[in-house]
C-alpha cells in the first residue's frame, strides 16, 4: 500500500512561532549540538580545515533550505559516505598529518561529485517522481532508513563505554525531561542533557581544556591554499561515491518525511532536495570542505522535541557560521567528553531506526509475501554485514573504488524490487500526509 496511516499528532508543531522567538534560538542551539560532534570528525579524519567545515555546513545547510522553498526541515552536514575517496586520492600522511598537496584534488572530485546531484534531480523532474520512485518504496526505504541507524549505533556505544556514568546521566536527562518535561524542558531535552552531564564531567574532572587554551579566538575559516583543484584521475575515484550517496539521500528525506507526516519527495520534490544536496556538496569542496549531506542526528532531535519548523535548522546554520570564525568556541564544544555524545546518540541513532520500522508498519508492508521478506532480508544484513567488513572494493579503470553498507544494501534492495514480481507499489502524490504520532 502507498498511503501512510494518519494518526494526527497535536503535539507536533511546525511553526515556531508558537513557541516565541528566544525558545526558537535555544531549539536551534540544540541542533547545533546534535551535528557538531559527526560534522567536525570528518574534517578530523580527513585533514581538512574544522572551521572550513562549519562555515559550509552552515551555508550548505541555508543553500538547501532556499532551493527547497524553506519546506525542508534537515540539517547539512560532513558526509562521512567520501571518507574513502579522500583516503585514496589524499591519505593521511604518516596516519596523522594532513596531505596538504593532495587533499584540493579530493576537493575537486568531490565537486564533480555533486554535480551528478544536479544531472538525476534533472532526470527525475523530467520523468516525474512517480516513476522513480516506483523503485524506492517503503518495502526498500524502510529497512534503509532502519539500517541507517543500527550502523550508527556501535559508534554511539563505544562513546558510551569511555565513562558510562556521563553517557547515562545525559540519558537519564534526556528521556526525564521528554517524557515528565514541562514546557520548553520537554521542548529542549538534549541540550539540557548535555549541559547536566558536562557538570557531571566537570565535577568529575574529566573535562580537558587543554585544546582551547592553545586556540585564536577569532580567525578567517577559509583559506585560498585549500580551494579545490581538478585532475581526473581523482574524479574518476570519487564520482561513483555519488550514486551510493544519492541513495542515501532519498532514504534520509523518507526519514524526515516519515518523522514530521510530510511528503517532501512530492512537495517540495525530489528534485529539489537533490539539487540542494548537490549544490552544497559542489559548493563546499570548491572552497576546501566536505561533501555535505542530510543529518540523521537532527533528524532524530526533530522526533523528540516534536518542532518541525525548518526555521530552527536555519538558526543552527547560523550558529554553525559563526562558530567556524571563532575557533576558541568550537574547541570548548569539542571539550564534550564523548561519553557525554555517545549518551546522546544512543537515543537519538535508535530513534532513526525506529523511524524506519514505523514507516513500515504505516505503510502495511505484509512479510508473509516472499518477495517483501527477501527484499528486507538483503537490506538489512548487506548494509550491516559490509559496513562491518568496511565496505567493499573494486577496481575500475585502475582506480580502486570502495562502496559502503548502505549503499550496497540500497543498489541490491532497488534491483531486487524492480526485479522480483508482484511490486504493485504506486507513489504517493499527495502533496503532505496528516501529522504522524511519535512517542518514546
Amino acid at each position: 500500500m502507498s498511503k501512510q496511516q494518519k494518526v494526527v499528532d497535536s503535539s507536533a508543531i511546525y511553526n515556531a512561532k508558537e513557541i516565541g522567538k528566544g525558545k526558537v534560538v535555544l531549539l536551534g542551539l540544540q541542533h547545533t549540538f546534535a551535528m557538531f560532534g559527526a560534522t567536525v570528525l570528518v574534517p578530523l579524519l580527513t585533514g581538512l580545515s574544522v572551521s572550513t567545515t562549519l562555515l559550509m555546513a552552515g551555508i550548505g545547510t541555508l543553500l538547501f533550505h532556499a532551493i527547497t522553498k524553506r519546506k525542508v526541515p534537515a540539517f547539512l552536514g560532513s558526509s562521512f559516505a567520501f571518507l574513502g575517496g579522500y583516503a585514496a586520492v589524499a591519505p593521511l600522511i604518516n596516519g596523522t598529518e594532513p596531505n596538504l598537496e593532495m587533499l584540493p584534488y579530493a576537493s575537486g572530485g568531490v565537486f564533480v561529485a555533486g554535480l551528478v546531484y544536479v544531472v538525476f534531480a534533472a532526470f527525475i523532474k523530467l520523468f516525474g517522481a512517480k516513476k522513480v520512485m516506483r523503485y524506492f518504496p517503503p518495502v526498500v526505504t524502510g529497512p534503509i532508513i532502519i539500517s541507517i541507524g543500527l550502523i550508527l549505533a556501535p559508534s554511539a556505544i563505544s562513546n558510551c563505554q569511555q565513562n558510562w556514568i556521563l553517557a547515562l546521566t545525559a540519558l537519564a536527562i534526556i528521556i526525564i525531561c521528554n517524557i515528565w518535561g514541562k514546557g520548553m524542558v520537554k521542548i529542549i531535552p538534549i541540550m539540557l542533557g548535555i549541559i547536566g552531564a558536562y557538570i557531571v564531567a566537570l565535577i568529575m574532572g574529566e573535562v580537558d581544556f587543554s585544546a582551547v587554551t592553545s586556540s585564536d579566538i577569532l580567525a578567517l575559516p577559509i583559506s585560498s591554499s585549500s580551494f579545490a583543484k581538478f585532475e581526473i584521475s581523482s574524479i574518476i575515484t570519487i564520482v561513483p561515491i555519488a550514486l551510493a550517496t544519492m541513495m542515501e539521500h532519498i532514504g534520509d528525506i523518507s526519514a524526515i518525511g516519515a518523522t514530521t507526516g510530510k511528503n517532501y519527495i512530492a512537495n517540495p520534490g525530489l528534485h529539489r532536495t537533490l539539487i540542494g544536496d548537490g549544490l552544497a556538496t559542489s559548493l563546499s569542496a570548491l572552497f576546501g570542505g566536505p561533501a555535505n549531506t542530510t543529518y540523521g542526528e537532527n533528524t532524530g532531535v526533530l522526533a523528540l522535541t516534536k518542532v518541525y519548523d525548518p526555521l530552527v535548522m536555519e538558526i543552527a546554520a547560523v550558529f554553525a557560521i559563526v562558530l567556524s570564525f571563532f575557533p576558541v568556541v568550537s574547541d570548548i564544544i569539542r571539550s564534550i567528553p564523548a561519553a557525554i555524545l555517545g549518551g546522546v546518540s544512543l537515543i537519538l541513532y535508535g530513534m532513526i531506526s525506529a523511524i524506519g520500522i514505523r514507516n513500515v508498519v504505516e505503510n502495511h508492508i505484509d512479510f508473509s509475501v516472499s518477495r517483501n521478506l527477501i527484499i528486507a532480508a538483503v537490506i538489512l544484513v548487506s548494509a550491516l554485514g559490509i559496513n562491518e567488513i568496511g565496505g567493499i572494493s573494486f577496481t575500475v579503470l585502475n582506480t580502486t573504488i570502495t562502496l559502503s553498507g548502505i549503499a550496497i544494501a540500497a543498489i541490491a534492495g532497488i534491483l531486487l524490487n524492480a526485479i522480483l514480481p508482484g511490486n504493485d507499489y504506486v507513489f504517493d502524490t499527495e502533496e503532505e500526509h496528516d501529522e504522524l504520532t511519535f512517542k518514546l
